[in-house]
């Protein structure tokens, strides 16, 4: 086992999940569009079901419900490049969020398109079997070590009999991922510097054979404009003879490969690691509020939400994953858990209406939403995130940051462990289960440690004399025939 999880055990989760949630799941189900009613005051949810064994029933319905959740996140929706010529090869080409495990890579000239998170998992394996494999690389990235390495039989030991090991080891990553916030949202934090010299110390090391590629792979921006990739293996695997780093721009796709400024490359597979539609957030789903109005008109000139969980305009409507919630430097889940525990609160409410045969509809203020956004932006203006150096998915073309959060997860979970019901407009027969309700505390899972390595020393050893101290106890007759033969 790794500290780092590899496919056989996310697979172990993802079977859990499915025997827990199957039953509340409708699956090879699309949402097309989402209504809100204002007289109703519910959604109504339009779907199409996708699969021809399910479909014979109904190939589409609506689902009116009291609260629309959207759990679609920001990667979902893959982003095809707009290069000319695209759609006239006529070998092999998949988006690498699309992949097809039926194609056989073996001994294929592969062109892979973007270096970025998802190029850097795939390029070391695709490199084992290609014939050949040509990387055109639009920007460099950072680079830092992944540092993984397998968990010894003594040390899984001791997390699993000595219980202050184990939770001060979960801590201690925390505290290590909370400081790679400096690192990755403040250009001029000593943390930048130690990582911008983690990469290239790396890079030169790796490739000591090759310097005439480390000024191509290196970037001209600070770590954290664009997302620090964690890797071990990808710069290796330009020292092999099958890979080429290909730095010229693309010009166009011929039906037979590439063309760049300088130099044609016929390949049997186009690889697009070219990303997510990130900043449309619920595209393609089309989603209308109050009034007719569509969640488009509400996000003209870029995706705001309060807390990045309820929209305006949106009555009883929560995201999780939404505009300006994601990190650079920690867990999305930290995140996603706060979010969860602040959308049951509003749910809750609005449920407890509809026990008492009353409609509540909340909806955050938008006077709070603009307030929230323009401090939030304050901090994002000035961010390596913002940076003119570098276009990424965390922001919009014209350089408006939506996707990204200001701070660290410890200071969002904080935010979100109270919820203040003077934030919301609120309307329907219910609303005196709101109008006059105090702020709720919620709380939130404290992750980041809160025990010193004395401490933890001193828990550990009290821990260790316990479990001895239970296993003489078990054992008192052997214990006495032990001492009685010391004693003969």
């Amino acid at each position: 086992m790794e500290s780092i999880p590899g496919m056989t055990n996310v697979d172990r989760y993802r079977h859990m999940w499915e025997l827990i949630l199957n039953q509340y799941t409708r699956f090879n189900t699309s949402v097309d569009q989402a209504t809100w009613d204002d007289a109703e005051k519910k959604w109504k949810v339009d779907v199409q079901v996708s699969n021809g064994k399910d479909s014979e029933y109904a190939s589409a319905y609506t689902i009116s419900c009291d609260h629309l959740l959207s759990a679609v996140g920001q990667l979902n929706v893959p982003q095809y490049p707009a290069i000319a010529g695209l759609d006239s090869f006529t070998g092999k080409k998949m988006h690498s969020a699309r992949w097809d495990w039926s194609y056989d890579l073996k001994d294929k000239r592969v062109a892979l398109i973007g270096n970025g998170a998802t190029a850097a998992q795939i390029a070391p394996e695709i490199a084992k079997v290609a014939k050949s494999l040509t990387i055109f690389q639009r920007t460099p990235n950072w680079i830092i070590p992944r540092l993984d390495a397998p968990i010894s039989d003594f040390r899984r030991a001791l997390y699993r009999y000595v219980p202050p090991i184990r939770h001060r080891y979960r801590a201690g990553m925390m505290d290590y991922r909370e400081t790679f916030y400096a690192g990755v949202a403040d250009p001029n934090s000593d943390f930048e510097k130690l990582l911008e010299s983690m990469s290239q110390d790396m890079m030169k090391q790796q490739l000591k054979d090759k310097p005439e590629l480390w000024p191509k792979l290196t970037p001209n921006y600070p770590t954290g404009c664009k997302r620090v990739i964690i890797s071990d293996d990808f710069y290796p695997i330009f020292n092999l003879p099958n890979v080429t780093l290909s730095t010229t721009p693309i010009t166009s796709i011929t039906p037979t490969g590439i063309q760049t400024a300088d130099e044609s490359h016929d390949v049997d597979l186009i690889i697009l690691a070219t990303g997510f539609r990130t900043v449309e957030f619920m595209y393609p789903i089309r989603i209308f509020g109050q009034n007719g109005q569509s969640i488009e008109e509400i996000w003209k000139g870029g995706a705001k939400a309060f807390y990045g969980v309820t929209v305006p305009g949106l009555p009883n409507f929560g995201m999780l994953y939404g505009p300006n919630t994601n990190l650079g430097h920690n867990s999305i889940i930290l995140m996603i858990e706060a979010q969860s525990r602040y959308l049951n609160q509003l749910i809750r409410v609005v449920l407890d209406a509809r026990k008492r045969g009353q409609s509540l509809s909340l909806t955050p203020k938008p006077a709070r939403v603009d307030a929230y956004n323009a401090e939030l932006q304050s901090v994002l203006r000035t961010s390596t995130f913002a940076h003119p150096n570098c276009q990424s998915w965390y922001k919009t073309a014209e350089g408006l940051v939506t996707n990204n959060w200001s701070g660290t997860v410890v200071a969002y979970q904080n935010l979100l462990s109270r919820i203040d019901w003077t934030d919301y407009d609120v309307d329907g027969s219910g609303s005196g289960l709101v109008s006059a309700k105090p702020p709720t505390n919620i709380g939130r899972v404290v992750e980041e440690g809160q025990t010193s390595l004395v401490s933890l020393l001193l828990q550990s050893t009290a821990v260790v004399g316990a479990v001895a101290a239970a296993l003489l106890w078990r054992n008192q007759a052997v214990v006495a025939r032990l001492m009685g033969r010391g004693r003969a």
